[in-house]
């Protein structure tokens, strides 16, 4: 039996999912009435979701049927980062959206020193965009994911590998 346990804190979004929901998007943006002779459409580059369309209204419609999709697919909403609006080509507007992966050092940091505050005997790494919390009580690890829930860092939080 080990003398330690563990998990990881990850913050990961499915690549698979997030394709097959720009999928249904532009079937839905195809046959959708309001989107008739509209160059409205999503593509995806890298990480990032480039949504253009004829003006502000229809590309915020575009982001409702983009954010719906998603839900469906269990992707989390919170992944995304929207940036400015901006003009485009031909009399259009763009927006291009972050998917974030991973955790950033300044808000693992923050999950570390929170546990620290809150658990003594944890010991707690930060590994790249990972957060492993080791300890030998798996009570207490219990306890870690509770509280890291409860808590809102403006990512989707997932915990594996729980050991």
């Amino acid at each position: 039996m080990a003398a330690e346990h563990s998990f990881d804190v990850v913050s990961q979004v499915d690549g698979n999912e997030v394709r097959n929901a720009l999928n249904l998007v532009q079937k839905e943006i195809a046959t959708r009435y309001d989107f008739k002779r509209s160059v409205s459409r999503v593509t995806l580059e890298g990480d990032d979701l480039v949504l253009q369309s004829d003006d502000e209204g229809k590309l915020r419609a575009v982001v409702d049927v983009l954010e719906e999709k998603l839900v469906r697919r269990k992707v989390p909403v919170k992944a995304l980062q929207y940036g400015k609006v901006e003009a485009a080509a031909g009399g259009t507007v763009r927006q291009r959206v972050h998917v974030n992966q991973g955790i950033p050092d300044e808000k693992a940091r923050a999950i570390s020193k929170l546990l620290r505050q809150r658990f003594k005997k944890l010991k707690v790494s930060i590994q790249g965009d990972v957060v492993r919390v080791f300890s030998p009580k798996k009570d207490e690890l219990q306890g870690v994911i509770a509280l890291l829930r409860q808590q809102d860092y403006g990512i989707p939080l997932q915990f594996i590998n729980y050991r």
